[in-house]
């Protein structure tokens, strides 16, 4: 039976808008827990892992903390060369890549191995640091301005732009009244717009080139009961599309160019969507604290895949996709990084962030708390995952030989 979109919703462009009745043209979405039946082509065989992942880098604080330092956002510059990290410590810290890939400093015996793995001290390693007026959950490049300017979203319901090099906020927006913006995002082409998504209810997207406070481009309201608008992400392939994951367990794809209905609700989660990431252009990712990642088909909203294996219930532990390698990385509240390979739903690599070396703190009730792959076209990858401890961990992989 084709189901039409919710008729509750509400959206604003330069000014509220009476919401008219949706049409009819909506695919109906796949029934929860009940992927739609894969073809011959689809069906894949048993998971297996084509790279060999490795430590390279763990960072933290010598000092014992006396307040908390979960590290909500990771992003890497366009460049792939700049590291940003933030979260509830109220700072944002820049490092270089090869800051953080230097030689190795240790060898320790780990996990039944011998691994060679530096260890550094934040305030040695970080070569920039930004302080900030609120707890930040989300963090985001600005595009177009050469890694210059990074734009934020914290606790306090603002969204702000910082000058890398001066330090300095050059951007304020402060329209969610005072309720948490949990995620920014930028879109890919000029004129750069941005988007944020907030406890309020809504996701609200601005021209940032229109003065203080941006100029208002459009506001949508999901769910008639104000969910939280959990994350937001602009589709990077072309087109003119804006996604948007809310605690209703829904996540809603917008056409940014006449954004007075969701062009496509999926709907398959069984608790909160917390991240909404874009594979390809064809593809989407979701994670919720249903512990699952969902790989959805954007044309007509199938659910392809359903991956299992990492604990999320609660908390935000972070998604992040490397489109070239097509794999997905996350964090996990028994404080372990998942790594899965698109193709097969059990995680290929699995790595804890239990205690070694020098960093040995108490990790009892830690959890991985972000992740970020570096966007690189080769037979290597990086991946940086940040835990509720404010620890920084580095991970190098290499694409296994034919013959192993």
């Amino acid at each position: 039976m084709v189901q039409n979109p919710p008729i509750y919703a509400s959206i604003s462009i330069s000014f509220e808008w009476a919401m008219n009745d949706f049409s009819s043209g909506f695919h109906p979405p796949a029934v929860p827990g009940h992927e739609t039946k894969l073809s011959a082509e689809e069906k894949q065989p048993a998971a297996r892992c084509e790279w060999d992942f490795s430590l390279a880098t763990v960072v933290s604080s010598t000092a014992n903390a006396t307040v908390s330092d979960t590290l909500g956002a990771i992003e890497f510059d366009p460049s792939n060369t700049i590291l940003a990290t933030g979260g509830i410590a109220r700072k944002i810290r820049i490092y270089t890549l090869n800051s953080l890939l230097r030689p190795q400093e240790e060898t320790v015996h780990f996990q039944g191995e011998h691994q060679s793995i530096a260890f550094l001290d934040h305030t040695n390693a970080c070569d920039n640091c930004i302080f900030t007026p609120a707890k930040l959950s989300s963090l985001r490049w600005k595009p177009g301005t050469g890694g210059r300017i990074l734009g934020s979203g914290d606790y306090d319901g603002v969204v702000m732009e910082y000058d890398i090099e001066t330090k300095l906020p050059i951007f304020e927006r402060d329209e969610h009244g005072g309720r948490r913006v949990w995620s920014v995002d930028y879109s890919h082409s000029d004129p750069f717009l941005g988007a944020s998504g907030s406890d309020d209810g809504t996701m609200q997207m601005w021209d940032p080139s229109c003065g203080e406070g941006g100029g208002s481009v459009a506001k949508v309201q999901p769910t008639k009961s104000r969910s939280s608008v959990c994350c937001v992400e602009f589709n990077p392939f072309g087109d003119a599309l804006i996604a948007a994951g809310c605690a209703d367990k829904k996540a809603y794809v917008y056409d940014v160019r006449k954004m007075v209905e969701p062009v496509h609700i999926f709907d398959g989660h069984t608790k909160t969507i917390t991240y909404v990431r874009f594979l390809n252009a064809q593809t989407l990712v979701s994670a919720g604290t249903d512990g699952c990642l969902k790989l959805w088909n954007i044309v007509d909203s199938r659910l392809l895949r359903t991956y299992k294996g990492h604990v999320n219930s609660r908390s935000f532990v972070g998604l992040s996709v490397w489109r070239h390698g097509g794999l997905l990385g996350c964090g996990s509240e028994n404080n372990q990084v998942f790594v899965y390979d698109t193709r097969w739903g059990e995680p290929i690599w699995v790595h804890g962030f239990e205690p070694m070396g020098r960093d040995s703190s108490d990790h009892h009730h830690a959890f991985v708390s972000s992740v970020c792959w570096r966007q690189v076209n080769e037979d290597q990858c990086t991946l940086v995952a940040g835990g509720s401890n404010g620890v920084l961990q580095v991970f190098v992989g290499k694409r296994k030989s034919d013959s192993e």
